[in-house]
């Protein structure tokens, strides 16, 4: 099975509690046991950004330990509050060292999963009218445009 959820926005690491909002109360218990209930071992979890508050990789340790932790494979996202990304090499390297291995950095890529090809990029307003936000859009647009060429046959994959 294949999930995906968003917007975690852990701050294990860090002093940025979301449940100081309305409704955000226990969120991370909740996560975790709502996860554990529903997601198996074998499954796969899209993390679809804004995953942690940290502003460096090396602050995500106590947010992806509790992640890792979770049952499935954990497919990470670029969101717009994700500070601490870097680049997905320095990335990867941090989640092997750190032990983190139900994780992986999905940018540029993609993973299989249930005979689906998962790829992503970072998401931007469809809309967007400043320069700046155009030229954001069309980097985004390119990048999965790209991955979706360059992985057009795959093998075992449903289209």
């Amino acid at each position: 099975m294949v999930y995906t959820i968003a917007d975690l926005h852990l701050s294990f690491g860090t002093d940025k509690p979301m449940d100081v909002f309305p409704g955000w109360d226990r969120y991370t218990e909740r996560i975790a046991e709502n996860w554990q209930r529903l997601v198996a071992p074998e499954d796969t979890v899209v993390i679809a950004g804004d995953i942690s508050w940290a502003m460096d990789i090396r602050e995500t340790t106590k947010d992806f330990s509790f992640i890792n932790a979770l049952n499935g494979r954990k497919l990470l996202l670029k969101g717009n509050h994700d500070y601490w990304w870097t680049t997905k090499g320095k990335m990867d390297r941090f989640l092997s060292e750190s032990g983190f291995d139900t994780m992986s950095i999905l940018h540029n890529n993609y993973y299989t999963a249930d005979g689906i090809a998962l790829c992503g990029s970072r998401g931007w307003f469809y809309d967007a009218e400043t320069d700046a936000d155009m030229k954001v859009l069309n980097r985004e647009v390119g990048r999965l445009s790209c991955i979706i060429r360059r992985y057009t046959i795959i093998p075992n994959v449903r289209r």
